[in-house]
């Protein structure tokens, strides 16, 4: 067996001389795991009657089952820590008893400020791989980026997995930094909402990987869309919140899932906005005591805008997008969201999807795209601090690839100013300001392709004008800043 590639993940902001690991988890061929006697098997699951889902999915794999070798690290003059990562076979995998080649190396330190990577090289077999990159700074970072997938189904709805490994599989083999199981609520018993809260409470662990109780009010009028509330993930602040079904009489319209929230510290988040028949009619209005977000990317597609304005990945799966369900179409009604990214994986992989691999999805899966995910720009890894952060707006979305991206605008005495710090191990094609829903000014790389800095003096916003910057990688993925407004 010999890798093909990897997944290496490191900080996105450290401080120089500042200690940090990477995790790597080598993959390989895309097989689907066979069925083991459950009393003999290695936990968490990954092979149950559980990984068969209504829609035809199965649980899919792409993790080397065992390897034994050695990744050599590109040398860089700035890059203090070892040169030879060794998987021994023994000390590597997600959990107890588990070969596979999934490990944690270090510590490294870079001794230089600037935009680095970290490359590394299997001699053997040939391949070079890239982690994400990483802003360097001389003092510690105020505030530091952390990646999350704020949206899943477990087979208790559509999905594959229980709740507890879907938890295991996003810290420990996807590397995320924090999540959120949010299911649809319409099958849950209460007993059931109760288990799922224990769960995710469970997994909460500051410092190393907040959870936030998550649900989705799942509303929609099959199969035009007609009159929909749409589709919206509901987050609690603390460790528990009532659930909410759209099909209960007392939370079937956005008025009564408004009233029910009365009190409660939540965060409502549409999703999948200009999908046809389960996207958002923006009509209904918007509440800006819950709707502090929307969710502008996930496997559906991109919602940003239609795709002859120029979007790369438009919802295309059962009847397409509708016209005036866009997120630059909330925008202009004077919405004031930020932008977040998700899964709304249904794979039982949340953080590291293989939907390209499912052949059918949703029936017909090419109509699909990769997940996506959230940045959460926080001054410590909590739970508050995540959902402060999404109601905010101090968060950005990407497809999935940590693309690191700062966007500031400064406004002072009549004059505007726009600082735009975007990076990609995969290459930056270009960062672009939006203002208004149209392409005001684009920025390019100047001497690393893989690195966007720049800073502009722009036209000062209006009072009610927002703007946003999209950055678009070489291999076309993307990043979204949340938007800001003129007068704030």
């Amino acid at each position: 067996m010999i890798p093909t590639g990897a997944l290496a993940v490191t900080p996105s902001r450290v401080q120089i001389g500042e200690p940090f690991y990477v995790r790597i988890k080598l993959r390989g061929e895309v097989v689907e795991p066979k069925l083991a006697d459950c009393c003999l098997r290695r936990k968490p699951n990954v092979q149950s009657q559980f990984n068969l889902a209504t829609r035809g999915l199965r649980f899919l794999d792409d993790t080397l089952p065992e390897w034994t070798g050695a990744l050599e690290v590109d040398d860089d003059p700035a890059l203090d820590g070892p040169r030879t990562l060794t998987f021994d076979g023994k000390d590597q995998g997600a959990y107890p008893g588990d070969p596979r080649p999934i490990r944690s190396f270090g510590p490294f330190r870079w001794t230089a400020a600037g935009m680095h990577f970290l490359r590394f090289t299997d001699p053997a077999g040939g391949f070079t791989a890239s982690a994400n990159a990483m802003d360097v700074s001389e003092d510690p970072p105020a505030r530091r980026v952390y990646w999350g997938d704020p949206h899943w189904q477990s087979f208790f709805s559509d999905g594959l997995r229980c709740p507890e490994e879907l938890y295991w599989f996003a810290r420990d083999e996807a590397f995320l930094d924090w999540g959120a199981l949010s299911d649809h609520s319409e099958p849950l018993t209460d007993w059931q909402w109760d288990y799922f809260m224990a769960v995710t409470n469970a997994f909460n662990e500051p410092g190393r990987f907040p959870t936030l109780v998550g649900q989705e009010w799942t509303s929609h009028n099959w199969p035009d869309g007609a009159g929909n509330f749409g589709h919206r993930n509901i987050y609690f602040r603390g460790d528990d919140g009532p659930i909410l079904r759209s099909r209960d009489p007392g939370a079937d319209t956005l008025d009564k899932l408004w009233d029910k929230l009365r009190g409660v510290e939540a965060l409502v988040i549409p999703h999948h906005t200009a999908s046809a028949p389960l996207g958002a009619d923006w009509s209904h209005g918007w509440n800006p005591q819950f709707e502090k977000a929307v969710e502008i990317y996930s496997v559906w597609g991109n919602s940003e805008c239609p795709a002859e304005q120029g979007n790369p990945r438009p919802i295309r799966f059962n009847r397409g997008e509708r016209a005036g369900r866009h997120v630059v179409d909330a925008l202009n009604r004077g919405y004031r969201f930020g932008f977040v990214g998700g899964g709304d994986i249904h794979d039982g992989r949340p953080g590291d999807d293989l939907t390209s691999e499912q052949g059918r999805y949703f029936e017909l899966f090419g109509m699909m795209h990769p997940q996506g995910f959230t940045a959460a720009v926080v001054p410590a890894l909590t739970r508050e601090a995540v959902y402060d952060a999404i109601q905010t707006h101090r968060t950005y979305a990407t497809t999935r690839r940590r693309i690191y991206l700062d966007a500031t605008f400064d406004n002072a005495a009549g004059k505007s100013t726009l600082t735009v710090r975007a990076a990609s191990e995969d290459g930056v094609r270009e960062a672009a300001l939006v203002r208004g829903g149209e392409r005001a000014l684009t920025l390019t790389p100047d001497e690393d392709p893989r690195v966007v800095q720049a800073t502009r003096d722009i036209e000062p916003l209006g009072p009610d004008e927002w703007a946003y910057v999209r950055v678009l990688t070489a291999t076309g993925d993307m990043a979204w800043s949340s938007p800001v407004w003129g007068g704030t």
